[in-house]
């Protein structure tokens, strides 16, 4: 059967098919259509012979097989040294195959591809880093991705990923009537601990647009709230869009690169016509990637740079407390060993490793590496779209066991991780492991340690109305 009614070649752009496919519970129909799905080699090569450039092919090509990757993998580690888990190896037996058999390839072989491009690699590019030839195995596993995608061999939650983006320009189904509603809902909860507390939506020619995962206005609110305590405090001039305030892309996760470049036009559209000086992006690895360090090239921008200059928002917090405009109170920095999550997309693609520990020189007494560290460290296990595949849970616990081990190393029982994919690895780990640490974004610590100024305080007359 060439098309089937959910597991089929057709990327989704309506509601209709996106909720027939969240109607699907774990995906129990879907999965069992992909096994009948049918493979168009002949699409699939013309495909390869259009997109597959010079350096893909030489990479395929130059692989000595020294196997110097392969300790670099947190997979490989956490699966006892199993061959079949070094980086090299599970790309030249995926796409080097599809390759020398020229599209050739049956059902059976693409849902073994499958199986390897989202349950044994999550694109961190750390093996990269160790490559004598300077591969980078995250590009190229996200160019499998993307074909696995043309060929409808792609996980349910990720197929229903790029449908939201599609569908939403959002990774949830959060409309823009639902987005301003939240901003206005924190706004009024807030406010009694925070007078004149606001989050301007549609400000023109604000110095910052603040842009976020769409988790936090359907999931986690009180992070936008948060944000906006911070932005308040430190007197910023800033606004969130009405609409292209999303900058995650589950469709970079599924390999849609088109569901791609729809998501990143709709934050440049914004940026656009609200014409910000800067823009400063939540506390999230993967947003900031494909917003910032791929966007530009979904978008057709020669640049090869967003429309303004665009902060992560460790970078936006290190410059509030370096030029003083969020002050810690020394005596309610954290006085327990506390460490720190690297995330691999705003670590290894953005060299932020000094930002993170310039912030940690403000708030921690007690500030403890893990090892290694800074662009060295390893994932965090659930990494590209790992942590929200249900048919991969077994596989993404069990690469938790490398994170698990650097953390208790340390000796902390806190760990600061400014990134969403980071944040429910590690609330998985001790929910799986339960090792008696505990996890926390920036945002509430800043908030809960934070000089207010005189200005900004309750006074006593309200305290008491």
């Amino acid at each position: 059967m060439a098309d089937v009614t959910l597991c089929n070649k057709t990327p989704i752009n309506t509601k209709e098919e996106l909720y027939a496919l969240l109607n699907d519970k774990s995906g129990k129909q879907y999965y069992q259509q992909m096994k009948e799905l049918e493979v168009d080699g002949d699409a699939l090569w013309a495909t390869i012979r259009k997109s597959m450039k010079s350096r893909l092919k030489t990479w395929l090509e130059i692989c000595a097989h020294c196997g110097m990757c392969a300790d670099s993998c947190f997979l490989y580690l956490a699966n006892d040294k199993d061959p079949k888990q070094v980086p090299s190896y599970k790309i030249q037996s995926t796409l080097g195959e599809i390759v020398k058999k020229k599209g050739q390839v049956d059902n059976e072989f693409m849902r073994h591809v499958m199986d390897v491009a989202w349950s044994k690699c999550t694109c961190c590019n750390r093996c990269g880093m160790y490559c004598p030839f300077g591969i980078d195995m995250g590009i190229m596993f996200s160019y499998l991705r993307g074909l696995c995608f043309t060929q409808g061999f792609v996980p349910w939650e990720m197929k229903i990923g790029s449908g939201m983006h599609r569908v939403f320009r959002a990774q949830m189904d959060v409309t823009t009537e639902d987005w301003v509603d939240t901003c206005e809902w924190m706004c009024e909860e807030y406010e009694e601990d925070w007078p004149g507390l606001e989050i301007p939506v549609d400000k023109e020619d604000a110095d910052i647009i603040y842009t976020v995962n769409a988790r936090e206005p359907k999931h986690y609110p009180e992070d936008l709230a948060e944000a906006a305590v911070l932005f308040h405090l430190a007197g910023e001039n800033w606004t969130v869009p009405s609409e292209g305030w999303e900058e995650t892309s589950l469709a970079m996760f599924a390999g849609d690169w088109e569901g791609c470049k729809l998501q990143v036009e709709s934050v440049y559209d914004a940026i656009t016509r609200l014409r910000p000086k800067r823009m400063v992006v939540t506390e999230c690895g993967h947003a900031y990637r494909a917003t910032v360090i791929e966007g530009p090239y979904w978008a057709g921008r020669k640049s090869g740079q967003p429309p303004v200059e665009t902060l992560h928002y460790v970078e936006w917090v290190a410059e509030a407390l370096r030029t003083g405009k969020i002050k810690i109170d020394p005596a309610k920095k954290i006085k327990e060993p506390v460490t720190y999550q690297d995330s691999c997309n705003y670590i290894r693609n953005a060299g932020l490793g000094d930002i993170a520990r310039e912030i940690m020189s403000y708030m921690a007494e007690d500030f403890r590496e893990m090892k290694p560290s800074r662009e060295h460290n390893f994932c965090c296990g659930g990494g590209g779209g790992f942590n929200g595949i249900g048919y991969y849970r077994e596989q993404r616990n069990k690469g938790l066991i490398v994170k698990r081990d650097q953390i208790l190393e340390t000796g902390a029982k806190l760990v600061i991780t400014p990134c969403h994919n980071c944040w429910d690895a590690i609330r998985d780990l001790e929910e799986v492991f339960k090792v008696g640490i505990r996890w926390s974004f920036l945002k509430p610590l800043l908030i809960e340690m934070a000089i207010v100024p005189e200005h900004l305080k309750v006074r006593e007359e309200e305290e008491e109305a």
